[in-house]
């Protein structure tokens, strides 16, 4: 009988990922210690430039290029009625891209990143626009309520196309790579594939998402466990779990993280989506966990888990919850700081200042 792509040993996913600079993180911390400040006075700040300097292998780390990258995908869940709005809106927003009208555009160009938009398959299909990285692999993925959310050939797909993001990143010089998604119903397929992925029913993970009322929430979670229940004996395999529950942009963000710590390429992560997708990858790949940053605390209830469960503390909590990647970009200045601080400070020796006694 032959495999299926997820049970064969060689899926490029499956390779290991990259060791950290433990060596560098050491020389690291020795820097800290000298540099003009009573121990932790610049709390996480420190802790991030020594995490950085780990991925990076040097002892002062850089992040002077970055990487966005936006995965758009439509879902077929939504016909059980899971958004608040309609899913044009995704091919809609795919335009608004191109056009640079989104908050993800303004955040790329006021910092000087490059943002990259990759379209995996939206019902509305906006057509080959320029600015837009075509690479459609359905209209949308299936209703998992009752199928697989996508074939085994479209989940490679997907996983290939973030790892294609990263090969482009990596090219364009990227010292960190951003993720960022948008489709319609998209936060009902996290939620399920979190369900799926640790166990816990649709009402423990369904939030408001772009702005359902009790009601919505309530049925998105009657959604969510009726996947769950016809997918049940497929749920002890991630992959599987992400083939069933997930998305084309959530395959892809995945198919980046395991690239991404394949090549030693740090991942800051953005909210609630993302990081459904980063558990997924994590599941997959356990060493991807070491390769990742997590920006935000979204607002999106369901985060909490998700983050409790990948052991992760946000930099930041700015009660954000609009995707796109924005919430990374928003606390990548953070991270330029943090290095820039690490690096450019001057140590005891060097600026003549008596270091503690004792």
């Amino acid at each position: 009988m032959t495999p299926t792509p997820i049970e064969r040993n060689d899926t490029w996913w499956r390779q290991p990922t990259k060791p950290l600079h433990r060596i560098a993180g050491e020389a690291a911390v020795r820097r800290q210690a000298r540099l003009t400040k009573p121990p932790g006075a610049l709390g996480r700040l420190e802790a991030v430039a020594i995490q950085l300097a780990t991925m990076q292998g040097q002892e002062r780390p850089t992040l002077d290029r970055a990487q966005i990258t936006v995965f758009v995908g439509d879902h077929g869940v939504v016909a059980e009625g899971v958004s608040a709005f309609p899913q044009a809106v995704t091919g809609e927003m795919v335009k608004n891209f191109a056009r640079g009208g989104a908050a993800i555009n303004v955040l790329a160009r006021e910092q000087g990143v490059r943002l990259e938009v990759v379209d995996l398959g939206t019902v509305n299909d906006p057509g080959p626009i320029e600015g837009v990285l075509l690479v459609r692999l359905a209209p949308s993925t299936a209703n998992f309520t009752r199928e697989p959310a996508m074939t085994y050939e479209q989940l490679e797909q997907a996983l290939a196309a973030g790892r294609a993001a990263v090969d482009r990143a990596q090219v364009g010089g990227a010292q960190i790579f951003i993720a960022g998604e948008m489709g319609i119903g998209n936060t009902t397929a996290a939620s399920a594939l979190t369900c799926g992925l640790i166990g816990l029913s649709g009402q423990a993970m369904a939030g408001p998402g772009t702005g359902l009322d009790g009601e919505g929430v309530a049925r998105k979670a009657a959604v969510i466990d009726r996947a769950l229940a016809r997918h049940a004996e497929r749920l002890a395999d991630p992959a599987e779990t992400l083939r069933c529950l997930g998305g084309f942009e959530l395959a892809a963000i995945a198919g980046a993280c395991i690239a991404c710590a394949q090549r030693g390429l740090p991942v800051l992560i953005d909210g609630f989506i993302v990081t459904a997708a980063a558990l997924a990858a994590v599941r997959m790949q356990a060493g991807v966990r070491d390769w990742l940053l997590f920006s935000h605390a979204s607002a999106e209830p369901g985060h909490v888990r998700l983050l409790q469960m990948l052991n992760a503390q946000p930099l930041v909590d700015l009660g954000l919850r609009l995707g796109e990647g924005s919430g990374a970009a928003v606390t990548l200045p953070l991270l330029r700081l943090a290095c820039a601080l690490h690096n450019g400070m001057a140590t005891f020796a060097e600026a003549g200042v008596s270091e503690k006694q004792g």
